[in-house]
């Protein structure tokens, strides 16, 4: 891990380990959680001083909060302000608590963020997520936004005409949303003859879909926006559990890490370091989080880490796109895929509308895979085609259900979720 962080300076290495050494002294006396796995392990929390030291504290996992979710809280009831719970996409959802500070953190975060896009107190933002669901992303936007100085309009997602209303009432510049639904915004102002590509609209915070690839390159999803609307793109990475997010800069080349909130870790499937530019699952341990601290937890996320200094002069860390979530990696007639493999594809078919992608367990016990595709006129000429663009581009091809786009669309959003739920897993 020294290896990783030295990457970065040794002025963070000496800051963070630091802010570890705190991190730990402060579960120790508040976290039940902690304070039990530091004594089943027999770990002495002030032997450790050094980031090796912290190596030896076991990771944590989604499934530890979910047993024992109220044992992670550091303050009383009467200390916790807000109450943010998960999307509980792999699982159950977890309670996420945080305290006055907690809350101030989040805004320095979302601050900070939104400085590294190139935001200013002279932006109006239009958020296009839900601020309310108990979701944490829209709050920390719109506390984000007031600790810039910048203008707000909280209009929440879905529903593009009103989404147009507001922007040509009040003229934002910027709009965060789910990159999908500038698509829906696009095809929504071409048939009603909104000059879309002349509005005030310059930029968008891209929340929750991922629109690069490997290299850094728009992906297909983030081609085909630009392909119709000249907006310059901004992809994020963040999650409820660590409360903070990695953001890209103008350059685009990978969402830059604050090492002031995060401390972070690469690992292989032996809980072993990754060599540099290797892939591997993302674990942070969060940095000045006061009710409810997480130590190592291992997030489920591949990617790979970035040192070189960026072109904005940056030198922080950065992370790649997420190649794949741990859990949703699918073993389907001998080929090994992850969702966004699917979603790459079908992202750029013209007659897919939406779509869903179903994983399960056969009557062999192999996964099993079926795509559920909304579209106006399903033909079996249609599936031989998209089957036959499956295999040329990753050797299988999955199981098609045509549906209607419209109950798709109830599937993909219904009223308890926050985002649009394209993978089920029924393993």
């Amino acid at each position: 891990m020294a290896e990783l962080i030295f990457a970065e300076s040794i002025d963070v290495l000496n800051h963070q380990q630091k802010q570890l050494v705190q991190t730990i002294e402060y579960v120790n006396t508040h976290s039940n959680f902690y304070k039990k796995l530091f004594s089943d392990n027999n770990i002495r929390a002030e032997k450790i001083k050094t980031v090796s030291d912290f190596k030896t504290i076991p990771f944590t996992t989604k499934e530890d909060i979910q047993k024992h979710n109220d044992d992670f809280f550091c303050v009383t009831r009467d200390k916790i302000i807000d109450y943010v719970t998960t999307s509980g996409t792999l699982g159950e959802p977890v309670t996420i608590a945080l305290t006055e500070n907690d809350l101030e953190r989040l805004a320095l975060n979302e601050c900070n963020s939104f400085k590294i896009t190139g935001g200013s107190s002279h932006d109006v933002y239009q958020l296009m997520t839900t601020i309310d669901k108990r979701f944490m992303a829209g709050l920390a936007y719109f506390l984000g936004t007031r600790k810039l100085g910048a203008g707000i309009i909280r209009v929440g997602n879905g529903i593009p005409q009103l989404q147009w209303d507001t922007i040509n009432r009040v003229k934002p510049n910027v709009i965060i949303c789910v990159p999908s639904f500038i698509l829906k915004l696009v095809e929504y102002a071409k048939i009603h003859n909104i000059d879309y590509e002349n509005s005030s609209i310059q930029k968008a915070i891209c929340i929750g879909e991922s629109i690069r690839n490997e290299d850094f390159s728009l992906n297909k999803l983030g081609k085909k926006i630009t392909e119709n609307w000249n907006l310059k793109l901004f992809s994020t990475y963040a999650s409820s559990e660590m409360a903070a997010a990695f953001t890209e800069c103008e350059h685009g080349v990978g969402a830059h890490h604050q090492p002031d909130l995060l401390f972070i870790e690469l690992i292989d499937e032996d809980g072993n370091e990754v060599k540099n530019n290797e892939a591997g699952e993302l674990v942070i341990t969060t940095l000045g989080v006061e009710a409810m601290p997480l130590l190592r937890f291992k997030t489920g996320d591949i990617c790979k880490i970035h040192f070189e200094k960026c072109k904005c002069g940056r030198t922080s860390a950065r992370l790649s796109p997420i190649l794949g979530r741990k859990k949703q990696m699918i073993k389907y007639k001998g080929t090994t895929i992850y969702p966004h493999a699917l979603y790459e594809i079908l992202d750029t078919l013209e007659e897919v509308k939406n779509y869903q992608v179903e994983v399960f367990t056969n009557e062999i016990g192999t996964d099993e895979l079926l795509v559920h595709i909304g579209c106006t006129n399903p033909s079996e000429k249609l599936e031989k085609e998209i089957k036959d663009f499956f295999r040329a581009k990753l050797r299988v091809a999955p199981n098609i259900l045509f549906v209607e786009a419209e109950k798709l669309q109830k599937q993909l959003m219904p009223e308890t979720s926050r985002k649009p739920i394209k993978f089920v897993d029924k393993r």
